[in-house]
């Protein structure tokens, strides 16, 4: 083996070191064990008090292998040594991938038993969203930039058909469209949890994973309104008497609930969340539009809104959670791209578009409601993959002006992990081009980021992100 092969990076973690171990024992036996016959020489040691996950990767025809050293810490350490046979980078890159996915899936394992709260310094304590069904039609609406609700106007549309006529319902559909685009932001601030000002800029976010003696019991002993009230207790013991969260602070609120704070289960997380959008606002030469923060662990952002001056970017405090500083401003950079080229109101006016002309021109030589519904399947089909277009676009033009394309990639493993796992089956890719959501699949817009350099000048953003689209889709077959 030569050192000079060596292919070296870092995974980014959020769990405590209270976890390092089982994270290595996680990927033993939900990775490496399960394709026992792709693994060799498995080993962990502790090497200078970090725990080490040793491996070794045989490709299928035997003529090649992969050494790999997985290193606890913050970020998780990995460094991949091929044979001197050769080892394709594809190779290289899918087992990257691979561990990537895999420490995700172990987050998301941690996170189930994590308390977990958030605060706006200065503002209300609110507590996180239940994920509710219909508290997920509400995210649904606004982080698929509007489009999902502008289609629920459309399908109420074929009601009011039969109520209030043709010129009537198209009437009513276009208004209600149209305010939605226009009131975007009024909309989004009445349904988010806080505003962020600049007098207000602050997000402060605390876990505490619970230790597995304390796991079976907790919930049990504490209800929704206990824990909003411990919320509130920490908050009045540290953030508003100016002092961090961390276990010397909430020690003693802790203890009042049966919680012996210990400093390797808890981490915390402060945010100047106003900055950040300023400070992504400044690349794109915009406004500070509006913002608001969601209470919720579902990692996502979201821009509406007829403009940049008039405009809003909603975040939610899971992106916060599972994203760094350069990562968040990667994803910001994509909203506002969205914001930069008034998406929304593209949107409404194809939308807008496509309603007319079935009203008013298709709808009277149509007689069976089979072909009314062939034709709603499509059209709703093509509207969704050109919104994806407007997506592609975002991407790349967050890549030019943040000009870090490799930090977003990261950030969108990181937040579609699963899907990104769904999609190493070919007939899942296809599948996720041509399903009703405005998002092309996750693998596409992770490997369009990696294997863009941001020195690179694109005169057409828009056209270059449909025909890379295009390109995508059909590669996909």
């Amino acid at each position: 083996m030569s050192e000079s092969t060596a292919v070296s990076f870092n995974i980014e973690i959020e769990v405590t070191s209270a976890y390092y171990e089982d994270l290595l024992k996680y990927i033993y036996q939900n990775y490496l064990q399960p394709l026992s016959q792709r693994f060799a020489n498995v080993k962990q040691t502790v090497v200078n008090g970090d725990y080490v996950l040793d491996f070794t990767f045989l490709e299928p025809d035997g003529k090649g292998r992969v050494d790999v050293s997985m290193r606890t810490g913050k970020p998780i350490q990995v460094t991949m040594i091929p044979s001197d046979v050769g080892v394709p980078q594809s190779v290289l890159d899918r087992l990257k991938e691979d561990l990537i996915i895999v420490v995700q899936f172990f987050e998301e394992h941690v996170r189930r038993s994590t308390l977990y709260f958030a605060w706006v310094q200065g503002r209300e304590v609110v507590p996180e969203k239940s994920p509710f069904r219909r508290a997920r039609i509400v995210e649904r609406i606004f982080f698929g930039n509007i489009l999902f609700l502008f289609v629920l106007l459309w399908s109420f549309s074929i009601f009011l058909l039969f109520t209030i006529g043709l010129f009537y319902t198209a009437i009513f559909i276009v208004v209600s469209q149209f305010l939605t685009v226009i009131f975007a932001d009024k909309l989004i601030g009445t349904l988010s949890d806080w505003p962020v000002t600049a007098q207000n800029p602050t997000v402060h976010i605390l876990q505490y994973h619970l230790p597995p003696q304390e796991r079976a019991t907790f919930a049990e002993k504490h209800s929704r309104e206990k824990l909003l009230q411990m919320e509130k207790e920490i908050y009045d013991k540290t953030i508003a008497m100016g002092k961090p969260v961390e276990c010397e602070t909430a020690r003693e609120v802790m203890s009042k609930y049966g919680l012996e704070c210990s400093p390797e289960n808890m981490a915390s997380k402060t945010f100047n969340v106003y900055e950040l959008v300023k400070k992504t606002t400044e690349k794109y030469n915009l406004p500070v539009p509006k913002i608001a923060l969601s209470n919720t662990r579902i990692p996502n952002a979201a821009a509406a809104g007829p403009g940049p001056k008039h405009g809003i970017v909603l975040i939610t405090t899971g992106l916060l959670v599972q994203l760094n500083e350069d990562e968040i401003l990667s994803v910001l950079g994509h909203e506002l791209s969205h914001l930069h080229a008034r998406d929304p109101f593209a949107l409404f006016g194809l939308t807008t578009g496509e309603l007319l002309f079935r009203i008013f021109v298709l709808l009277p030589y149509i007689e069976s409601f089979v072909v009314f519904f062939i034709y709603l399947i499509f059209v709703f089909g093509a509207i969704y993959f050109v919104a994806k277009f407007l997506e592609a676009r975002a991407d790349l033009e967050s890549a030019i002006k943040m000009g870090k394309p490799r930090v977003l990639a990261e950030a969108l493993r990181k937040i579609g992990f699963r899907r990104l796992q769904f999609e190493r089956n070919p007939s899942y890719r296809i599948q996720d081009w041509v399903t009703w959501d405005p998002h092309p699949p996750i693998y596409f817009r992770v490997e369009r980021l990696e294997k863009f350099e941001a020195t690179v000048e694109v005169k057409h953003t828009l056209v270059q992100s449909a025909k890379d689209c295009i390109r995508g889709f059909l590669a996909a077959f």
